[in-house]
Parts: structure tokens; sequence; C-alpha cells
């Protein structure tokens, strides 16, 4: 018996502790996952709670079909789609995302070593995958930033492989698409 199932069982018969090493063996990880996925901290708190408070309520059905993790991760990615479906986030236009994020246009002399261009990357990227369609966001976060296998993202969102490589493809060819779009603003700005 893996330590998982080990945990699962000890949690089971009330060992309230061995689903506490549960937590502390996966929080992190899926945090990061869920940050990427909604775009900021606070929201990824809230759903990843959520989403352990759901996993508790419903332990007695995971079946060893799946790994623990896979099985906790499909509970976080339904509930993180709950949450957006529930906060109705307006997309932001140009400039109000300007005011919001105090976002400039990047100096074409800046040396693109410089931490603070490093960062501003990262935020373009970021905003970038948050204009992408929820089912492509998720399966870049589950392949680029979680390193999933297509048969795990699969199994994870209850796809068919062939599915998901097809998202996967029209997913990085719209961020792609998103990135040079800005890349283009910030040069005429």
């Amino acid at each position: 018996m893996n330590d998982d199932l080990r945990l699962i069982e000890a949690t089971l018969q009330g060992q309230t502790s061995a689903f506490g090493q549960l937590v502390q063996k996966y929080q992190d990880r899926l945090f990061t996952s869920l940050v990427y996925a909604l775009g900021n901290a606070e929201d990824a708190k809230d759903v990843l709670q959520e989403a352990w408070v759901q996993a508790l309520l419903h332990l007695e059905s995971f079946h060893q079909s799946s790994s623990f993790y896979t099985w906790l991760y499909r509970i976080a990615f339904n509930v993180a789609a709950s949450w957006r479906r529930k906060k109705k986030v307006d997309r932001l236009s140009l400039d109000q995302m300007r005011e919001v994020n105090a976002l400039e246009p990047i100096d074409p002399a800046a040396d693109p070593e410089t931490p603070l261009h490093r960062e501003d990357c990262c935020r373009q990227v970021q905003e970038a995958l948050q204009q992408l369609p929820e089912e492509y966001r998720t399966i870049l976060v589950l392949r680029e930033i979680e390193g999933h296998c297509y048969e795990t993202i699969a199994e994870i969102l209850n796809l068919p492989i062939g599915t998901v490589r097809s998202r996967l493809h029209r997913a990085r060819a719209q961020l792609c698409q998103l990135l040079k779009q800005r890349i283009a603003l910030h040069e005429s700005l």
C-alpha cells in the first residue's frame, strides 16, 4: 500500500492528522497550479481551501483507479471553474489594465536580462494566459507548468487524449497570438 493510500485509510478511520499529512504533501504544488489557472494568489487560496474541504467530504469516493493527486487535482480545477463562473470576472480594457496594474510600454532599449524586464515578461505571459478560454488555460497549466503527460491530463479532465492534444495545440497557438499582439501594442506605443 503506498503512502497516500495509507493516509487515506487512516483519515477514513478518524485520524485527522493523516489528512493533514496529505495537505502538507500536496498543498504547495496545487496552490502554484491554481495561481496560474486563476491569475492571482488570493483566489487560489480560496479555491484551494474549498478543494481540500471537498476532498475531505468525498474522500470515501476515492477509488484507486487514479492517483490521489490526480483525483485531488480534478476536484481543485472543478472548484476553480465554479469559482470563475461565480465571480464573472469582466475583461478589462487596455486603459483599465494600465490603471489597475500600472502597465506601461516596455522601453525597447531596456536590457532584457534585467530582473525588472523578466518580471514584466512574466506578467505579460500571465495576463495573456488569463485571456485564454478556460479549457485552453487549464490544459496549458497542466502540461507546461505542472508537467503532466497527456494521459494524466486526459484523466484529470475526463477527456480523450486526442482532445487533449488538439486543445493543447490550439492553446499554444492562441497564447502565441496573444503575446504577439501584446508585443505589437507595446512597440506601437
